[in-house]
């Protein structure tokens, strides 16, 4: 593990980010133009002092970071896919798949969109709607999703598995939502072509739910670019939304946001949620996805 360059890179790295890219307020007595170490941190979800060991190259304790700390890093500093595989490699960790999955690496495009969606909930999911980050907003209008791996990690799957996954929608809007799930999910593995993944939650998903067998074989097939939304709010009630939806250039990671027309029910209890955010809704079990995920620690943390 090549330390002392990974310290190097991380240090270039953190200082072409402006602060304002990344929604952090400059202030007055900053003398780098680039983010501070403790900055980093913060976005990565590590301690300050055990950033300051990897950028100074492991230090006495000879940090061993994580794949799950690297990752978190990349999504920091916004690092292209070059770039990300190349902390990878000085780290001498597997490079994981940068196309898919729920440890997949966000487009930095769409992190820095999702940085300026501050008023509108908004997250970045796969094609296979596993939720890659999320905003404060998102988290307080859907709760926490489970920190599941494997095909669970889809919501789609556990749409037709979990029952609890409906919990957030009108009884009779479940029919429509099954019907966009699974036309949706038709147009992904088409896209993917003979993929492992999608082959494995289809014959799964088949066997288990007589309902999505139904729907997978009627071989309807549409992406989900935009629809209107009934979400169930524990303290607000039903809020009806407009979810819009912007692909990546491949199809394999989008961004959702979710908004109403301005003086709607909808827009009001939207300013509400903003307001009473996740306190007391029971959102604080199962850790959801952060706004950038927590990374791995030793007994550095």
């Amino acid at each position: 593990m090549n330390l002392p360059e990974l310290g190097a890179f991380l240090r270039t790295r953190r200082d072409r980010i402006r602060p304002a890219e990344v929604g952090v307020s400059p202030g007055p007595r900053r003398r780098v133009p680039g983010l501070r170490r403790e900055e980093v941190a913060q976005l990565a979800g590590l301690s300050a002092d055990y950033y300051t060991e990897l950028e100074r190259g492991g230090g006495k304790h000879r940090v061993q970071p994580s794949t799950q700390t690297l990752a978190a890093l990349a999504r920091a500093l916004r690092l292209n896919g070059d770039e990300r595989d190349h902390l990878f490699r000085l780290a001498e960790r597997p490079i994981p798949p940068s196309a898919h999955g729920p440890s997949a690496h966000v487009q930095p495009a769409f992190l820095g969109l999702l940085d300026r969606l501050s008023d509108t909930p908004a997250r970045v999911i796969t094609d296979l709607h596993e939720t890659l980050v999320e905003n404060d907003l998102a988290l307080a209008l859907f709760g926490a999703s489970p920190a599941h791996r494997g095909p669970a990690a889809s919501f789609v799957y556990r749409w037709f598995t979990d029952p609890q996954a409906r919990e957030r929608y009108p009884l009779e809007d479940h029919p429509h939502h099954s019907r966009v799930f699974v036309a949706d999910l038709h147009a992904a593995a088409a896209r993917r072509g003979r993929d492992a993944e999608v082959t494995k939650m289809v014959a799964v998903l088949c066997h288990r739910s007589p309902e999505f067998a139904a729907l997978w074989n009627t071989r309807d097939v549409a992406v989900r670019r935009m629809d209107h939304k009934r979400i169930v709010h524990p303290a607000l009630g039903v809020i009806e939304l407009d979810c819009y939806s912007l692909l990546s250039e491949d199809g394999r990671q989008r961004l959702l946001w979710f908004t109403a027309p301005p003086g709607s029910r909808g827009a009001e209890q939207l300013e509400l949620l903003s307001v009473i955010g996740t306190q007391d809704l029971g959102v604080t079990g199962d850790p959801a996805p952060e706004r950038v995920p927590a990374a791995e620690s030793g007994p550095q943390r």
